[in-house]
């Protein structure tokens, strides 16, 4: 009889871990200091899990149009605070870089503000934020890049408090033009 139970059990958790199934991997840094995922990764840094959850390019974002020569690209992104103690965030932490050999094919989230400080638009993350411990929180990254690209990657580099940085993560995509 505790054989057909064991069984049984066995055979009811199988069958429940096949409906919880996942394609997001954890990403950690190698030996070498570098992450490399792709959207739906998670990449698992000092501070907190980050994932990109998707991205898409446009010329106008809620009435801003971009730049001549620009497109906005414009990136769903999960962070979770995985420490016991509260983070600050910002949306300087995450740097967008594009196919380019020059030296600056890259930049940082645009910023969208109201006199007192609130996101001028609906799911951008704010500019400044806090996470308790343990929570997550997901919005939009909105960059201004040069028209022309697909291929993109979401950048973190983790800095400590004593002036060190640590691992660098990179979250690999393509986007098309909604």
């Amino acid at each position: 009889m505790k054989k057909i139970i064991s069984l049984l059990l066995a055979t009811v958790t199988a069958i429940s871990l096949v409906g919880c199934g996942s394609t997001s991997t954890i990403v950690r840094p190698g030996k070498d200091g570098f992450a490399e995922g792709k959207l739906g990764d998670t990449m698992r840094t000092y501070f907190f899990d980050y994932t990109v959850n998707s991205a898409y390019l446009c010329d106008e974002y809620e009435g801003y149009t971009a730049a001549d020569g620009y497109e906005l690209l414009v990136a769903d992104v999960t962070v979770n605070n995985t420490s016991s103690s509260e983070i600050e965030m910002y949306d300087t932490d995450f740097q967008i870089q594009w196919n380019d050999d020059a030296d600056d094919a890259f930049d940082f989230s645009l910023t969208f503000y109201t006199d007192d400080g609130e996101a001028l638009f609906n799911n951008i993350l704010p500019g400044t934020y806090t996470l308790a411990a343990k929570e997550s929180r997901t919005g939009l990254l909105v960059f201004e890049v040069p028209a022309g690209n697909n291929d993109f990657s979401i950048s973190y580099m983790e800095y400590f408090d004593d002036d060190t940085t640590g691992d660098t993560f990179f979250v690999y995509f393509e986007a098309n033009k909604q």
